[in-house]
C-alpha cells in the first residue's frame, strides 16, 4: 500500500472536507447552469434528445464521412475505434430527410445498422430515467438513516453519495459524455459503489473498539483495496469496449471510472472528515 501516501489520521476534519466542498460547489454551479440553459444537468444523448444513429464499417476517413453526410445534421466528432467501425449520430430531422438518409445509407453502406428514436419518446425516457435516479437516491437515504440511526454519520454517507453523483455528472459534461440510458444506469450503479465504501468506513469507525486512529487506518486499507480492484475491473471493461467499438459499454465504463475516482475523494475526505469530527466531539463530552 506504499503507493498511497494519503493518511486519513494526519489531517483535521476541516482540512479534509474543504477541497471536496469547493469541488462540489463548482460542480453544482455547472449543473445548475446546464439545467437553466438546456433543461438537463448534462447534455442529452441520442436516447434522450431523439435522433438517428448509423453504425457502419468503412475504410473512409472521418473527414470523408463528414463530407459525405454534409447534407444531414450529423453530430461531430464521430465515434470510432481501432478498426474500421464508426458510430454516426444525427440530430432529429423531418420524415422526408430521414427517409432520404436511410435510402442514402442503404445504397452507399448496405451493411450499416440504422437506429431511430423520436424526440417525444426521448423526452419520456428523460423523465423516467431522472425519476429512477431520484427514487434510488431517496430509497438509499432512508435505508442509511434507518441503519445508523444517528444524524451526522447518516448525513455524511448521503452527502458523499450525492457529491459522487453531482461531481461525476459535471465531469461527464466537461469531457463530452452525454446523458443516455447507459450513462444513467452507470450513475445508478455508482450509488451502490458509493454506499458500499461509505458504510464500510462508518461501520468500522462507529462499531469497532480500539483507538480512533486504528479504526480509521483499518477501514482505509480495506476500502482502498475494494475500490482499486473494482477500478481495475472496470478499466479492463473500458479497454475491451474501446477496442471492440461498443459505444454503450464504453460510456458506462467511462462514467464508472470517473465516479469511482470521485468516490475515493468523497469517502476518504468528505465522509471521513465528518465522521472524525463527530467522533471527536462525542468523545470530548
Amino acid at each position: 500500500m506504499g503507493f498511497f501516501t494519503y493518511d486519513v489520521n494526519r489531517y483535521t476534519p476541516k482540512q479534509m472536507v474543504v477541497i471536496p466542498a469547493i469541488i462540489l460547489m463548482v460542480a453544482l454551479a455547472l449543473l445548475t447552469y446546464n439545467i437553466a440553459t438546456i433543461g438537463l444537468p448534462v447534455e442529452p444523448g441520442l436516447d434522450f434528445a431523439g435522433g438517428t444513429a448509423v453504425t457502419l464499417h468503412t475504410t473512409d476517413t472521418e473527414e470523408t464521412l463528414i463530407s459525405t453526410f454534409a447534407a444531414y445534421p450529423l453530430i461531430t466528432p464521430l465515434q470510432g475505434g481501432q478498426s474500421t467501425g464508426y458510430y454516426l449520430k444525427f440530430e432529429p430531422m423531418s420524415d422526408d430527410d430521414l427517409q432520404s438518409l436511410i435510402a442514402f445509407v442503404n445504397e452507399r453502406y448496405p451493411d450499416a445498422k440504422i437506429d431511430q428514436i423520436g424526440e417525444t419518446f426521448g423526452k419520456t425516457l428523460q423523465q423516467q430515467a431522472l425519476l429512477a435516479l431520484a427514487i434510488s437516491f431517496i430509497g438509499m437515504s432512508i435505508v442509511v438513516f434507518v441503519a445508523f440511526r444517528a444524524v451526522v454519520p447518516s448525513f455524511a454517507v448521503v452527502l458523499s453519495a450525492f457529491a459522487d453523483i453531482a461531481v461525476t455528472a459535471a465531469v461527464m459534461d466537461l469531457v463530452g459524455i452525454p446523458l443516455s440510458l447507459g450513462t444513467t444506469a452507470a450513475l445508478l450503479m455508482l450509488i451502490g459503489y458509493s454506499v458500499d465504501s461509505d458504510i464500510l468506513l462508518t461501520t468500522r469507525v462507529l462499531k469497532r473498539k480500539g483507538k480512533l486512529e486504528e479504526r480509521f487506518a483499518g477501514a482505509y486499507r480495506t476500502g482502498i483495496i475494494m475500490t482499486t480492484t473494482t477500478l481495475a475491473a472496470i478499466a479492463a471493461m473500458w479497454a475491451v469496449s474501446f477496442l471492440g467499438q461498443i459505444p454503450v459499454i464504453m460510456e458506462i465504463s467511462s462514467v464508472l471510472l470517473i465516479g469511482l475516482a470521485v468516490d475515493l475523494m468523497n469517502t476518504w475526505m468528505t465522509n471521513a472528515g465528518l465522521l472524525k469530527w463527530h467522533v471527536q466531539r462525542s468523545e470530548a463530552r
